[in-house]
């Protein structure tokens, strides 16, 4: 039998010839980035400076834009309902992230796993994703009728509520319909979350005799820190723009319970025709959005580290 040849030796690469191809990479990432950045600048950077302006405006939405300086904010800041707005918004924040969150978890870790059912499961959850936020609230809004719908047609006397009449149902409806279609979403966030888990570190925990709840807490939830972020951050920051399921629910009812600031923005500003204070509101709707966001990141970390990939 042969020797096997040595293999040849590497020519080394001449000085600086190393960062000369990391420049060039570089440049050619930034090209990549710059039709993005034009998109963002166009449609995200572009209307926001024209919000802003606006709120420093007089404007019906159908005369002359005439120049007011701070009359809009001061209205606004003046405004009683501002602070009960912002209360129920927070409100639905919180009581969304705290239904959808560990559901999402629960259900994300589930559909991770290999078997052939859990895919067709995964489909399932996804289809409320899919509809119209509009149609899902006209929907549950003709089941929760107490005279025409479910309570009427399985002749069930619990559900015979007035479910939108009374301001602690409202609410309650509210978190679940926005739970129901959303949690699918953040479900195949945290699937893929689970699936970048290293399966030794399960094995291992398997060799020392930990059992399934002891490998979730253990294990999953501290893998998925960053995810849960990510995650939050999605959930929060885009419960600041519910507005057209919680308009075709309850406009608002009963006695402002469900008026968010989103939905006191769209009646500020389409229905009394005030598109200076609407403007504003939404700058604040911005502003609250954005401090959430910088908050959330913070508690994920400033380190650079990510989640570990499995195989």
């Amino acid at each position: 039998m042969t020797a096997l040849a040595a293999p040849a030796a590497v020519q080394a690469a001449p000085p600086g010839e190393g960062s000369r191809a990391g420049h060039l990479k570089g440049a050619d990432l930034t090209w990549m980035a710059l039709p993005a950045l034009a998109f963002f600048t166009l449609f995200g950077i572009v209307p926001l400076i024209g919000v802003l302006a606006l709120s420093f405006t007089t404007w019906d939405g159908i005369g002359a834009i005439r120049p007011s300086g701070l009359t809009s904010w001061k209205a606004v800041l003046s405004d009683p309902g501002l602070p009960h707005s912002l209360l129920v918004t927070f409100e639905v924040m919180a009581l969304s992230w705290l239904v959808q969150t560990p559901l999402s978890i629960l259900l994300g870790t589930f559909i991770a796993g290999q078997q052939r059912y859990r895919a067709v499961l995964a489909v399932l959850y996804f289809i409320p994703l899919l509809l119209s936020s509009a149609a899902i609230a006209i929907a549950f809004k003709a089941l929760l009728d107490p005279n025409f719908g479910l309570s009427a047609g399985l002749h069930i006397a619990a559900l015979s509520q007035d479910w939108l009449g009374q301001p602690g149902l409202a609410m309650g409806v509210v978190i679940f319909v926005v739970s129901w279609q959303y949690i699918p979403f953040h479900s195949l966030i945290y699937q893929g979350g689970v699936r970048q888990i290293p399966t030794s570190m399960y094995e291992a925990a398997l060799i020392d005799g930990a059992g399934r709840f002891q490998q979730f807490f253990s294990i999953t939830l501290p893998q998925l820190k960053y995810t849960i972020i990510t995650s939050s951050t999605l959930m929060v920051v885009g419960s600041l723009t519910f507005f057209d399921l919680i308009f075709v629910l309850t406009e608002g009812g009963p006695a402002d319970a469900t008026r968010v600031l989103a939905l006191d923005m769209y009646k500020t500003g389409f229905q009394a025709n005030l598109m200076g204070p609407a403007s504003a509101i939404a700058v604040i709707l911005v502003l609250v959005g954005l401090v959430l966001a910088l908050l959330l990141r913070r508690l994920g970390g400033n380190g650079t580290d990510s989640q570990l990939e499995g195989a």
